[in-house]
């Protein structure tokens, strides 16, 4: 009885083992995509139909702020940038199946209002509401997680 007892303790810790050796391999990288697909920005244009750069971040620098009237909306097309500071070029289309894009977050809605364009992934629409100061965080979107956050929130300024 006694060696019987030891068979079916060493057999316990076998299957204990090899369970848990089998869970950690496979809660180790639970994502089902391909790490080369992720964007590596390093920056961002804020860019209006005309091609007047509106706001840029680059590196951790800042330029320019975004200015708008009250009740009036401006359209600005995101760029993301390169480590040499050119504009990387992605397909909207992977990016829609990957169930990425644009996320902005953090404005006070009571100053102006931070959307994104339907249909067009990479544009923003900036409504003036009341006339103050207030800012967003930009991210670029895959999956679940940003594969680009802005340094610093984007300034905008709704004027009378």
């Amino acid at each position: 009885m006694f060696k019987n007892f030891k068979n079916i303790k060493k057999l316990c810790n076998t299957v204990f083992g090899i369970s848990l050796l089998l869970f950690v391999v496979a809660c180790e990288d639970d994502h089902d995509h391909d790490h080369d697909d992720h964007t590596d920005a390093k920056g961002f244009i804020l860019e209006k139909s005309d091609g007047t750069v509106v706001y840029k971040q680059f590196k951790g620098t800042t330029e320019g702020t975004i200015t708008v009237t009250t009740g009036a909306a401006i359209e600005l097309a995101v760029h993301f940038l390169d480590d040499d500071g050119e504009e990387i070029e992605h397909d909207e289309h992977e990016e829609e199946e990957e169930e990425g894009g644009l996320k902005v977050t953090g404005f006070d809605s009571n100053i102006a209002k931070v959307e994104i364009e339907e249909g067009h992934g990479d544009e923003l629409e900036v409504t003036g509401v009341n006339e103050g100061s207030t800012s967003f965080k930009l991210e670029l979107m895959h999956g679940d997680h940003a594969d680009f956050t802005s340094a610093s929130n984007v300034p905008i300024t709704v004027i009378k």
